[in-house]
């Protein structure tokens, strides 16, 4: 089995300290003990939610660099605003506001990757017992942001379309929720884009229970088929809290993010990230100013979106081909994920080995289930891998699926 393991010295450490009880408890992310594992060159792995190395925007970034130090110069190496430097929230409060929820920089908090919008969340709205509403399944990463903080998960279930409204509300109304967490397009992990008329029905919930909605929105702008829908904060306006990041778009290293809510809700987000970090990477946001302000973002974006429709449309031709009948998947219209469900009786975590073995990995579906248990899913990633490496990763997988069939009484 894929593990981690505490390192001996560590361990005779934490014998002997008292540590806080909530950092003893968190478990190590999944994904990133797998990652550790199929780092080898010649294992193809579908685990990370990696976007294409090769497709990085290196000159652009580099002559925004280059600009940056030239022309704004020591500034750009300083201390500066917790809410973000003040060009790159001009920029981001336009791009909120052709979602349809017309905002200025005052609504635009900057955070270091979605991933402490998701941490601040946590600290704004949770303690010890708080109930969180998720989809089933739903982000590991959110899970483990909000298990820091003592949360209790009330789940509801999806199909095609997203989240069940009937369930939703029953289970809003019965745990009184302090938020509603949800990631609407191409969800991380199952691909599943929210239907617009759900989404309507959802902000109706929230506002009759008053409850926020926490809008994880890190693939947005990552659409290859079908058709635009509106962004829940469009629709939700202040009772939606929503996340987003450069990291899909631009690259994960740089570790800029930004969250977009009502103003009142920002004085309060900027005084616990004072107490968090002061403040986020000011060199990075004035070069993503910089690389985003003539149109090189939304030019760099569409090549993604070439490059990435074309993999995610191989993965699905191969997994056509080569998986067993019994094997469902999902048909994401944009994102980076599909999900994979198993027959009854087979165990995703405990294929791995297997899988490894024939040099292929993914991630297996159950820590992507805040409650239930989700043994014979899994999470497939398709931006990470060249289409030669997807259709040779998917024939390997596949073979490891018909290896492994419960036989037919």
């Amino acid at each position: 089995m894929v593990t981690s393991n505490v390192s001996k010295t560590a361990g005779s450490l934490v014998s002997q300290w008292t540590f806080a009880g909530r950092a003893l408890e968190l478990e190590s992310s999944v994904i990133r003990d797998i990652l550790k594992v199929t780092s080898q060159p010649e294992v193809i792995s579908f685990a990370g939610g990696l976007p294409a190395p090769e497709l990085f925007p290196i000159e652009g970034l580099k002559k925004a660099c280059q600009k940056v130090l030239e022309e704004i110069g020591p500034p750009a190496l300083q201390y500066s605003l917790t809410t973000g430097v003040p060009p790159l929230r001009r920029y981001l409060a336009g791009r909120v506001s052709k979602q349809g929820f017309e905002v200025d920089e005052a609504n635009i908090q900057v955070t270091a990757g979605s991933q402490q919008g998701l941490d601040l969340v946590g600290r704004l709205f949770l303690e010890p017992g708080s109930v969180v509403i998720t989809e089933i399944p739903t982000y590991l990463g959110a899970i483990q942001a909000f298990n820091f903080y003592g949360a209790k998960y009330v789940s509801v279930d999806m199909d095609e379309n997203g989240v069940l409204i009937d369930q939703l509300e029953d289970k809003v109304r019965a745990s009184k929720p302090r938020i509603i967490y949800i990631v609407p397009n191409f969800q991380n992990p199952s691909g599943i884009t929210l239907a617009e008329e759900r989404r309507h029905q959802l902000v109706e919930i929230a506002k009759r229970y008053q409850v926020p909605i926490i809008e994880d929105n890190p693939y947005g702008e990552l659409r290859y088929a079908g058709k635009e829908v509106s962004s829940i904060q469009s629709i939700g306006g202040d009772y939606v809290i929503q996340l987003q990041t450069f990291s899909k778009i631009i690259s994960p290293g740089l570790r800029i993010g930004w969250i977009s809510a009502s103003k009142e809700i920002m004085a309060l987000v900027e005084r616990v990230k004072q107490a968090t970090d002061l403040h986020t990477n000011t060199f990075c946001q004035y070069v993503i100013t910089e690389f985003a302000k003539d149109g090189s973002l939304d030019r760099h974006i569409e090549e993604l979106k070439v490059a990435y429709s074309e993999r995610r449309q191989v993965m699905l031709d191969a997994m056509q081909e080569h998986f067993p009948e019994e094997v469902k998947w999902t048909k994401p219209e944009g994102g980076l994920f599909l999900w994979v469900e198993l027959p009854r009786g087979m165990n995703s975590a405990q294929l791995l080995d297997k899988a490894v073995e024939k040099k292929v990995a993914y991630v297996p579906g159950s820590p992507f289930y805040a409650q239930t248990i989700g043994e014979n899913t899994m999470r497939l990633n398709f931006s990470n891998a060249s289409p030669e490496k997807i259709v040779e990763g998917i024939r390997r997988l596949g073979q490891v699926f018909k290896e492994n069939l419960p036989k037919k009484s």
